[in-house]
């Protein structure tokens, strides 16, 4: 039977809004969990009602609507912005782990697409109202602040003790530059770069701007600078103070600061945008490579199945001897590779859903290397193990995980010189509250260029002539969708070491 999804959200309306207010009442925040239930049932049952309509019929006045009536709610609450986000994205965890019990693969896809489509706009736009509001409050605060100072200096002193901790208490990072350095600042700015304030004040803005941005931040300060110039907000990344470079708004206006001509910037941290924007992008991705696989398989493998056969069937005849029978033989080998590339496509093309259940990974390992003695006396490696016995049971999927273990097996064989050695371990870090499982595989081979270390897990990405270059890109999804992690380092003096970390706890499971 199809997937409707009018019939779907219509069968689950009441289920998933008291799923999302129980949620909200209880997971999100500690200012929502002062919320009366009865408040929280009306926003979610509109916001319920808004996001169908734009699923189900594009239609984007209820959302619109409902954005400037919860903006203005929680903001005069004291909301912080990312309590409402996290608010707003508790429709996607509950709706679709309940699409994906029902629909099809395809339905399933689809429906996710148009989901991450609502609440990707639902979030911009309430940022951006959340924002306009912000500014808004500053730039009316500001003109009274003006005001009193024009008609009596005896009160500047209180005022301008209002406007900081008006700014203190902004989300976002706010700081105030003359002649390129920073003469004021809030907390927010200073967390957001990791620095403390005194690390700040007195500094010159550019320090705190990627050096692959600086040339274009200063543009735009210049730009500000103008009476006559309006400057739009612009992306940048912000550096931080252990060197890593983040997604980052910033709003400049020309203002006046202590009597003398300046600049006020706010600053807003957009990770969360940028990444789900990536999301988005490689889901549409996917849908589109899944189609093109799924007719590919059905136009390829019927025929590929026929040639292998005829070619079994060749190869037993006993006229064929000598470079016919080698022929012979080469080509089935060939047939059966393109059988496993074919089967790879499909497995990338297909979404991860995870079957968990309590296993040993020590003894998942064992089985993986016993599969594969063969390959390594090929090469005559010699496998040096060492599997931490205090390692628990772990709740995954086992023949998900030894499809990983076995290609990072095979990586590190194929990267190995002969009469080489391969080193795998597993290891039990008790983390506090977050314990995992760390697993390594190490070769002895000519490693990986730092370059290329991030490449290797993109798909169709290889150095291999054979190779199809999904291994590695679909185990880093299995890893992921067990809310793991794997990562790549050269290892001193010679070759690489895969490393997958495994999370240990018990959470309901769900398609990614």
């Amino acid at each position: 039977m199809a997937f409707i999804l009018s019939e779907f959200l219509d069968n689950h309306r009441q289920r998933i809004i008291d799923e999302w207010v129980r949620r909200l009442h209880s997971e999100v925040s500690v200012r929502y969990s002062d919320r009366p239930v009865e408040e929280l049932m009306e926003t979610v049952t509109q916001a319920y009602e808004a996001n169908c309509a734009f699923l189900l019929h594009d239609d984007l006045t209820p959302i619109n609507y409902f954005i400037k009536k919860i903006t203005k709610m929680r903001l005069e609450a004291g909301f912080p912005l990312s309590d409402v986000q996290k608010a707003f994205e508790l429709f996607r965890k509950i709706v679709i782990p309940l699409i994906g019990a029902e629909a099809d693969s395809k339905s399933f896809q689809e429906n996710v697409v148009k989901i991450n489509q609502c609440l990707a706009y639902t979030i911009h736009r309430f940022s951006d109202w959340f924002q306009a509001m912000h500014e808004r409050a500053i730039r009316e605060y500001s003109k009274d602040l003006e005001k009193k100072v024009r008609l009596r200096t005896a009160e500047m002193l209180e005022s301008e003790l209002k406007y900081r901790r008006l700014v203190e208490e902004i989300s976002e990072g706010y700081l105030v530059v003359r002649n390129h350095v920073i003469v004021f600042t809030n907390k927010a700015f200073c967390e957001m770069h990791g620095y403390s304030l005194n690390e700040v004040l007195g500094k010159d803005y550019r320090l705190f701007v990627d050096p692959e941005d600086r040339e274009m931040v200063s543009e735009f300060f210049e730009l500000a600078g103008k009476a006559d110039e309006t400057v739009k907000p612009f992306d940048y990344l912000r550096l931080t103070k252990d060197g890593r470079g983040l997604p980052t708004e910033m709003n400049l206006k020309a203002t006046t600061y202590q009597k003398r001509p300046s600049t006020l910037c706010l600053c807003r941290d957009i990770t969360w945008r940028v990444k789900m924007e990536e999301r988005l992008r490689e889901t549409e991705r996917m849908t589109y490579i899944g189609q093109i696989t799924a007719s590919l398989s059905h136009e390829i493998r019927n025929p590929l199945s026929a040639v292998k056969m005829n070619l079994q069937i060749l190869n037993r005849n006993p006229q064929f001897q000598g470079n016919d029978r080698r022929r012979v033989e080469i080509s089935i080998r060939e047939v059966i590779r393109l059988e496993k590339i074919l089967k790879e496509l499909l497995d990338f093309a297909k979404p991860v859903q995870i079957r968990p259940r309590g296993y040993d990974v020590n003894q998942i390992m064992r089985a993986c290397m016993d599969l594969l003695e063969a390959k390594c006396k090929e090469k005559d490696l010699r496998v040096i193990t060492f599997l931490d016995p205090t390692t628990p049971k772990v709740e995954i999927d086992g023949e998900k995980m030894s499809q990983v273990f076995i290609n990072l097996i095979l990586n590190a064989i194929e990267a190995s010189r002969e009469r080489g050695e391969i080193f795998v371990c597993t290891r039990f870090v008790k983390d506090g509250d977050s314990p995992v499982i760390d697993i390594a595989i190490e070769d002895q081979g000519e490693g990986i260029p730092k370059e290329r270390q991030t490449e290797i897990f993109k798909p169709f990405y290889t150095t291999k002539s054979t190779g199809t270059g999904l291994g590695l890109s679909i185990a880093k999804r299995i890893v992921e969708a067990h809310e793991g992690r794997i990562t790549v380092e050269n290892t001193y003096p010679t070759g690489a070491t895969f490393r997958v970390t495994l999370p240990i706890r018990r959470r309901p499971w769900q398609r990614y």
